[in-house]
């Protein structure tokens, strides 16, 4: 809505428009009004007001611009029209959908989770899994104590990592650790002579640790020992890793964690460091390593497997299986069918539940396959690995996209058996503000949650409250917004994808407009 830059003029005239589907409209306009545009889908209110006036609105305000403004500016086109008339300077707002990403929640599109991973960062306390109890910084003697209880006789190298993960050339540092004495680095995995190693790209990430110490576990190494501690606690900023030197590969080495900031004397859990990337599900450093940060995996369901029960092994129970041009897979079922002593035409919901189970998730003991192939019969003897791990490996083993959504169909989500949904790894949900990890606090509604983060500050130590007190200003502020606005029922760990424009009834008591969409998980 404009206010009239024309003397006399109270309406915008436009006249032949003949842009996409309009056909050749004439329309007049009110100025200083708000004008709603309707109609059905494929009517042309789009192509009117934004191919239309809009368009022109915005090339008459660019060209009126210099030449210099110009070349920075995107000139539209003419619209296709006679002509407008009483048209000032437009705006538009585009119209977006959310996002679809997997990894955008309520909490990152709001900016929320960020003060979270701030705050989780700066005023969390992280705790044992084994005890429960918060982790303490860990001594030299207690390091110590932990090697010497090694195996005598076990190599270990002591390692300092001094640049963790992070882009750079480090020719400078390297140079130093040079000219300090040290003679040995790994970098990014791989053992250099300091002297040898290779030009970094800059542009990448890297990790280099220096070789502080080559030892080997016995009564007399204590105080060895303790000196490389201190050596490769100061140079990394209290992370020392020691790990097992192999003269054979038949095994991983064993590798341990040592912190001087936080570190359980009991289970020998480590947190290398609490830095806001370690709470984030986006990041590697903090995502779950069995689901990447999604939360969920996927996994064939033996009811999309097998969706229709009344049909036998012959008519094609086994879907994926159905449509496959290959005898072999005919000639597996019927041996498998024979194994269990039912028939290929018995329907799949009156076969045994040894015979179903077996056929879905595999059999341990040795079947006869029979297969023909052409004139020729052969026996196989052999377990079978089931259907169900059949169709995983041929997903993970094919490079076509139509396999794979093919295959997608029969498929689902559930829950990640590490994090359970959580995203994260142990060592960000081992850390906790007011007895809550950060996922926790994301499960809760944006109404319970600006009532838990106002009982945050009386739960920190005096100097954690003053570093939390800005941060939960931001939070509480973003919170106090989204439920001025009606969107206290929202989790911040929802999905941005699953969010609907309307509330649900289930919070409000209004009709129910998602019908049957509602989320299988929260119901709404």
């Amino acid at each position: 809505m404009a206010k009239s830059g024309l003397p006399g003029q109270h309406s915008i005239r436009v006249r032949g428009a003949r842009v996409h589907n309009l056909k050749n409209i004439d329309i007049d306009i009110p100025r200083d009004r708000l004008t709603v545009v309707t109609g059905l889908s494929g009517s042309g209110k789009s192509s009117l007001a934004f191919d239309t006036i809009y368009a022109e609105g915005q090339r008459r305000y660019v060209e009126s611009l210099s030449a210099y403004a110009r070349q920075f500016l995107e000139l539209m086109g003419k619209p296709d029209v006679d002509s407008i008339e009483g048209l000032s300077p437009a705006i538009s707002i585009e119209q977006k959908t959310t996002s679809k990403n997997p990894r955008s929640t309520v909490g990152t599109v709001t900016e929320i989770y960020d003060y979270m991973r701030l705050l989780w960062a700066r005023a969390g306390v992280p705790y044992s899994p084994a005890t429960g109890l918060p982790i303490e910084a860990q001594t030299v003697t207690q390091m110590v104590d932990r090697i010497m209880a090694m195996a005598e006789g076990t190599r270990l190298m002591l390692l300092s990592p001094v640049i963790r993960d992070r882009k750079g050339e480090y020719r400078k540092e390297l140079a130093e650790l040079q000219r300090k004495g040290f003679t040995r680095v790994r970098v990014d995995g791989t053992l250099y002579d300091i002297a040898d190693v290779p030009s970094l790209n800059r542009k990448l990430r890297h990790t280099v640790e220096v070789v502080v110490d080559r030892v080997v576990v016995k009564p007399d190494v204590q105080t060895r020992l303790a000196d490389s501690f201190e050596t490769a606690l100061a140079l990394s900023e209290g992370i020392v890793y020691a790990e097992e030197v192999l003269k054979d590969e038949t095994r991983e080495p064993e590798k341990l964690v040592f912190s001087s900031h936080f570190s359980c004397p009991v289970s020998g859990f480590t947190l290398e460091e609490i830095e806001p990337r370690l709470f984030s599900f986006n990041a590697p450093q903090g995502a779950c390593p069995a689901c990447d940060g999604l939360g969920v995996e996927t996994y064939f369901n033996p009811v999309l497997v097998v969706p229709d029960i009344t049909l036998s092994l012959a008519k094609g129970a086994i879907a994926p299986w159905k449509d496959a041009k290959s005898p072999l897979l005919e000639q597996t079922l019927e041996s498998l069918t024979q194994h269990f002593g039912v028939s290929m035409t018995t329907p799949w919901r009156d076969l045994p539940q040894e015979a179903q189970t077996g056929i879905l998730y595999g059999v341990e003991e040795n079947i006869s396959f029979t297969y023909q192939d052409g004139k020729k019969s052969y026996v196989v003897e052999r377990p079978f690995e089931g259907v169900l791990t059949s169709l995983q490996k041929r997903l993970a083993n094919t490079d076509s996209v139509w396999v794979k959504e093919e295959l997608s169909r029969y498929q689902s989500e559930k829950f990640c058996h590490v994090c359970h949904g959580a995203r994260l790894r142990p060592e960000a949900l081992s850390v906790r503000v007011a007895d809550k990890t950060i996922a926790q606090a994301s499960d809760l509604s944006i109404g319970h949650a600006l009532d838990w983060f106002d009982t945050v500050m009386p739960t920190l130590t005096p100097q954690r409250a003053e570093i939390a007190r800005r941060i939960l200003r931001e939070i509480l502020d973003r919170l106090k917004f989204l439920d001025d606005v009606g969107l206290d029922y929202l989790t911040l760990s929802r999905g941005s994808a699953t969010v609907g424009g309307r509330k649900p009834a289930h919070s409000s008591g209004q009709p129910d407009w998602f019908g049957p969409y509602r989320c299988t998980l929260c119901a709404g």
